[in-house]
């Protein structure tokens, strides 16, 4: 089985669509996929969960959305919401979620 994690960087909303998009029909497709939001990302949990994003909302209760960045929300000022969300918080890369452990899981890492 094919295996990728997507790590969404950026904070604008069209671009986070987008790596839902690919995650959700990567899924259903049968490849295996996991998102990780870092960066500015991190932002738009908010957004999403307080919206019912569709999207981010179908790709959440399949367990595609994998990790948040643990600096990245503390440096963006969302740390405290984003933990309340029930998605992980991971900042196993000096305080950042890791691409090596995905790597070493067997996904290919895809940046977005």
């Amino acid at each position: 089985m094919q295996k990728f994690v997507l790590y969404a960087f950026k904070g604008n909303p069209m671009c986070f669509t987008h790596v839902l998009l690919n995650a959700l029909d990567m899924d259903s497709k049968k490849m295996e996929v996991k998102i990780v939001v870092e960066g500015e990302a991190v932002k738009l949990i908010e957004e999403m969960e307080t919206s019912s994003n569709s999207l981010y909302m179908k790709a959440k209760e399949k367990g595609l959305l994998d990790a948040i960045c643990k600096a990245c929300s503390a440096k963006m000022g969302v740390l405290e919401y984003n933990e309340t969300v029930g998605i992980p918080i991971k900042g196993d890369m000096s305080g950042h979620p890791s691409m090596a452990s995905y790597v070493n899981e067997g996904y290919q890492v895809i940046t977005l």
